[in-house]
């Protein structure tokens, strides 16, 4: 599971290097000269482009920067992949709009031509041509008539039912979560063949069995599910000489160079057994590399790297690819791996019902790291926080990992602004806190959601798994869980006693104000006019908020206020507030624990997907004073290796990329491996 920031999305792409399965050629690299670093690279449309640096790099023995930069570039490898995930064309799309991008020679200060650059930068930050947060189609700025225009300019090739979609609204949602247009039918996302339905999906998968049913495979995980010449359902498995083979092939060859530098032999194994997933396709083998990478906890260097989170397929059976490469930061990782010792604590004094806590909480591994590099569905919208695996058994028996992505925090805050903040808190003590607080009690919450938080309860025997009992809300309904686990624990002694804050309830006070703030108002400026809310993390966001300011009228908990035509909320009873978001906690855990799908369907549509119309257009005008976009995300540092004469790696420096239109071009003729047709 991963967590996403509050204040933006975020997901980075790769590191700019030119490479073969031989040699590493970075003729094609521009780089930036040294200079005091500039964290923002650029903003357009509702995005803005941000850097992130390395800190410690010089510190890592070379040993340690091969292993990262193996790592990196096996990350890179997939690329392709998850653009190809998002929609069936979508490397043809971004094939023929690079084409246009490097060699069109006409007027470049033209409107039209403005607005084709602003469209192709969309549509790489989102790795497709569909919104990476709303998931709508993003529509270009300019007429068809241009853009035919421009091809024959180029000498383009793009067949024209593909031009049409651009402009149509046809595969308008990459991922529709409303049952009525059907969940299968209403989603672009390339995961399943044309024509096949939820109920289909579900009977497949209904017939097949693991060899214990204790320790159920992740069944769907790594394959596309297609209906054969015979009319039968089967699945192109992605694995090496499978779907997505010569991307894969490219991953294994940088994963077997990056086993050879392992800085450990419990490493070494994990990162072997990861070789060994990804050619043969074994979901056998998956469960044994996380194992395996999930006890591997000693070390500088760590990765997550192939099909994981399940966000996209709106049945909740196929990972996306992503890859992140962290380095341990060692103050930060000292300083907070105290949560994770104190787990069972935590698990034996939460609101759960007893029947529903987990009597062994083991195995949970907490680190802040620093971000060497992300691709795929981590980039160029990241994480700020990730616990794996998201095998509930696995969790249970064998622990997981939790991480913080410190230099992608740092490089939000130092990035960003506190205008918003000015004009939706309620007042000066709400603001006061939020500036002393906020940044700290970012990092508690991340901290609590991704250690605590996913790592709490359990699910009854002879109970599902949640893809299979809770459907397409089972995501958000884990989002919210694990958010209420760290709002839960914010507000207590017990984080002041561990030595992690010097004021839990003022530090408490805010994270309530800026959960509150957000979850009813600040999201807000995210969606367009009239919209409902479709991604998981928002809609737990609202339906938390919503959920917890209903329960809590009756006393008054949180009040709305209309001051000067604007809205505020004001919390007048943190201490009800806390025991209300208990409340909710174990009642969300309840519905995992039972899989009640009705009690589930209701939380999530009651609460978290429709918008308030009148306070969202309030919202948007009141947002209008303000420039800075509302989503976010990151170019990657370059990682430039020298070598000997013999070919040997000697060192490798980190520069940054010059912009984050060369750093995508690059990317695309780097790591393009994969054919137009899969």
């Amino acid at each position: 599971m991963k967590l996403l920031k509050i204040a933006g999305i975020f997901m980075t792409l790769g590191v700019s290097i030119v490479c073969n399965a031989q040699t590493t050629n970075t003729k094609d690299i521009k780089t930036s000269p040294e200079a005091p670093f500039d964290y923002v690279v650029e903003q357009f449309a509702d995005i803005k482009v941000l850097r992130y640096q390395i800190p410690g790099w010089e510190n890592l023995t070379l040993n340690e920067q091969k292993l990262v930069y193996y790592l990196t570039q096996a990350g890179y490898s997939g690329r392709d992949i998850g653009w190809d995930q998002h929609y069936k064309y979508n490397l043809k799309i971004r094939k023929a709009l690079e084409n246009i991008y490097v060699n069109y020679k006409g007027d470049k200060k033209s409107n039209d031509w403005k607005n084709f650059e602003i469209y192709i930068k969309r549509v790489w930050f989102a790795n497709g041509i569909h919104h990476h947060y709303s998931n709508d189609k993003i529509k270009p700025a300019f007429s068809i008539a241009y853009f035919d225009g421009l091809m024959k300019a180029t000498k383009t090739s793009l067949s024209p039912a593909i031009v049409a979609v651009l402009f149509n609204d046809a595969d308008a949602k990459k991922v529709n979560l409303d049952e009525s247009k059907g969940l299968l039918e209403g989603s672009a996302i390339n995961f399943y063949g044309k024509g096949i339905s939820a109920k289909e999906v579900e009977a497949f998968y209904a017939k097949k069995t693991s060899p214990d049913s204790k320790r159920p495979y992740s069944f769907g995980l790594n394959s596309k599910l297609v209906r054969n010449s015979k009319g039968q359902l089967e699945e192109k498995v992605w694995k090496s000489g499978g779907m997505y083979g010569a991307a894969i092939d490219k991953i294994v060859y940088w994963l077997e160079k990056a086993k050879m530098v392992a800085e450990n032999k419990q490493q070494g194994d994990a990162i072997g057994l990861l070789i060994s997933y990804y050619k043969t396709g074994s979901l056998k083998t998956w469960d044994d590399y996380n194992i395996a990478w999930s006890q591997a906890t000693e070390g500088n260097i760590d990765y997550i790297n192939s099909f994981i989170e399940v966000y996209n397929d709106p049945l909740g059976y196929r990972g996306s690819y992503e890859s992140i490469v962290q380095i341990k930061d060692f103050d930060m990782s000292k300083k907070m791996e105290v949560i994770s010792k104190n787990a069972q604590w935590f698990e034996d004094n939460s609101p759960l019902l007893p029947e529903n806590k987990k009597k062994n909480v083991v195995g949970v591994s907490y680190k802040t790291v620093v971000v060497a590099s992300e691709s795929g569905d981590s980039s160029p919208a990241t994480p700020i926080g990730v616990n794996l695996p998201n095998s509930d058994w696995i969790r249970a028996e064998h622990g997981s990992k939790s991480v913080s992505l410190g230099n992608i925090i740092d490089s939000y805050n130092k990035a960003g602004g506190k205008g918003r903040l000015q004009e939706f808190a309620n007042d000066a003590e709400e603001i006061a806190l939020a500036v002393k607080y906020a940044e700290l009690g970012d990092k508690m919450h991340t901290a609590l959601h991704e250690v605590i938080g996913h790592a709490s309860g359990q699910i009854n025997p002879g109970v599902g798994t949640p893809k299979e009992t809770l459907k397409s809300y089972a995501s958000t309904l884990e989002e919210g869980r694990a958010d209420l686990v760290g709002l839960y624990y914010v507000y207590n002694p017990k984080i002041q006693e561990l030595g992690l804050v010097d004021d839990w309830k003022k530090l408490g006070m805010e994270s309530y104000d800026s959960y509150i703030r957000n979850g009813l108002m600040g999201q807000l400026v995210r969606l367009e006019p009239g919209a409902n809310i479709e991604e998981a993390h928002m809609r737990n966001r609202q339906y938390v908020s919503a959920w917890v300011f209903e329960k809590g009228k009756n006393d008054n908990v949180i009040e709305k206020i209309t001051r000067n035509g604007k809205t505020y909320f004001n919390i007048t009873n943190y201490d009800k507030l806390h025991d209300i978001f208990g409340q909710l906690l174990r009642e969300i855990q309840r519905i995992k624990s039972e899989g009640d799908y009705e009690a589930g369907k209701a939380l999530v549509e009651n609460y978290g997907v429709k918008v308030d119309q009148k306070i969202h257009a309030e919202v948007l005008e009141r947002n209008k004073q303000f420039s800075s976009a509302p989503y976010s995300g990151f170019v990657n540092p370059v990682l430039v290796p020298k070598f000997d004469a013999k070919g040997n790696i000697i060192s490798i420096k980190v520069k940054q990329p010059k912009s984050f239109a060369e750093q995508m071009v690059n990317y695309s003729k780097t790591y393009g491996f994969l054919p137009l047709e899969n």
